[in-house]
C-alpha cells in the first residue's frame, strides 16, 4: 500500500536534486544535456559561461562570423571540447540568447556568479572583450554589456577597468574620440 509513502519515494525523486534542478534555468539545463559525457558541475558551468560568450555577442542584435568563430575557439580551449562539440555548445548559446535574451541574462548570470570564483570570472570577463573585439571595433551596446556582467558578477569596477583596459584599441568610443573632426 502506498498511503506511508513519500510522493518522492514513489517517483523515485531525490528531493535535493528535484531542488537544484529547479534553480537551473532552462537555457543552462538545454546546454547541459549537450555536455551529458561531461561532469554535471563542469558542463553547467561551460553552458553558463557559453551563454554569456553568446549574449555579449548579439548585444548589438548580430552576431558576426567573426565572433562565432572567436566564440568556438574560446570554449575549445577552455572548456576542452573537441571543434564539433563546442560548434554544438555555440549553435544551442546563440539559439537561447536569441529566445530567451532578456529573461535569462540576469539568471544565467547569477547562476555562474555562484559557480564561479574570482580568477574564472576575471577570465570569463576576458574573454567577453575577446568576443565583442572579434570584428575589431567593440560597440559602445557592447561594452555597455560586458560592464553590466561585471556588475552582476560583482566584479570591481578596477578589475573590470584592468581587463578592458586590454582592449582599448578596438573600443569603438575611443576610436570615435581619435578622429579629426
Amino acid at each position: 500500500m502506498i498511503v506511508g509513502m513519500s510522493i518522492f519515494r514513489l517517483f523515485r525523486m531525490n528531493v535535493p536534486e528535484a531542488r537544484e534542478r529547479s534553480t537551473e534555468t532552462e537555457t543552462v539545463r538545454k546546454i547541459t544535456e549537450a555536455l551529458d559525457r561531461m561532469e554535471p558541475q563542469r558542463a553547467k558551468f561551460l553552458a553558463a559561461f557559453a551563454y554569456l560568450l553568446g549574449r555579449v555577442a548579439r548585444a548589438d542584435l548580430k552576431i558576426t562570423p567573426e565572433e562565432i568563430h572567436v566564440m568556438e575557439r574560446i570554449v575549445m580551449e577552455h572548456g576542452g571540447l573537441p571543434e564539433e562539440q563546442a560548434v554544438l555548445v555555440i549553435q544551442i548559446a546563440k539559439t537561447q540568447n536569441v529566445l530567451f535574451g532578456g529573461t535569462e541574462n540576469y539568471l544565467v548570470t547569477r547562476e555562474f556568479r555562484e559557480m564561479a570564483g574570482h580568477e574564472e570570472k576575471m577570465a570569463l570577463l576576458d574573454c567577453l572583450f575577446a568576443v565583442a573585439s572579434a570584428d575589431k571595433s567593440i560597440s559602445t551596446i557592447e561594452d555597455n554589456e560586458i560592464s553590466q556582467i561585471a556588475d552582476e558578477l560583482r566584479i570591481e569596477h578596477r578589475d573590470f577597468i584592468s581587463v578592458r583596459s586590454r582592449y582599448r584599441d578596438s573600443l569603438a568610443v575611443l576610436k570615435n574620440s581619435q578622429e579629426p573632426q
